[in-house]
């Protein structure tokens, strides 16, 4: 998990529901960075559906997960759409990283003025106090001068409302 930028699970045993959960519960935590995790089946498989259903009986509808979780992942069917959910994750986010309370989003691209202007209406419940900028790199990210020049969504959020942003 520490050193992947993306998680492809195919149908399996006990160490692929393993290894599903431990990278689900260290995104949902805030232990590990947000990564693409694909859950890829067979053409008309269900492995994965029934493994959805498994999770949504007991955990959401018990209330020990939310509805937000489940953007953790995406189950597809074919390579090509397994290959473009990880490419799409990756065409404007570049990574992130907590400077103080602060979360820091690091892009390829900037934003429009709209765009940010659309995050701020979508997720003003998570941002605890300010908005959503678009901004420099803070002086606290010097550490990383290869990444120094790129765009960043800069805010400071509600950790126990901050699950599923990319």
């Amino acid at each position: 998990m520490k050193e992947a930028h993306a998680f492809a699970l195919f149908p399996g045993g006990f160490g692929t529901l393993d290894e599903a959960f431990e990278v689900l519960t260290l995104m949902q935590t805030g232990k590990a960075r947000i990564i693409p995790v694909v859950m890829l089946d067979r053409p008309r498989g269900n492995y994965w559906e029934v493994w959805m259903k498994f999770i949504t009986d007991p955990l959401l509808k018990s209330g020990l997960i939310s509805e937000e979780d489940f953007s953790f992942f995406k189950i597809t069917h074919n390579v090509p759409d397994a290959v473009a959910e990880i490419l799409n994750f990756y065409k404007i986010y570049h990574s992130a990283r907590w400077v103080g309370e602060r979360f820091v989003i690091r892009m390829n691209d900037r934003l429009s003025k709209a765009a940010v202007v659309n995050l701020n209406k979508q997720f003003d419940d998570i941002v605890r106090k300010g908005e959503i900028i678009q901004g420099a790199a803070l002086p606290q990210e010097k550490n990383e001068p290869e990444i120094w020049d790129l765009p960043r969504l800069i805010f400071t959020p509600f950790r126990s409302r901050f699950r599923a942003l990319p």
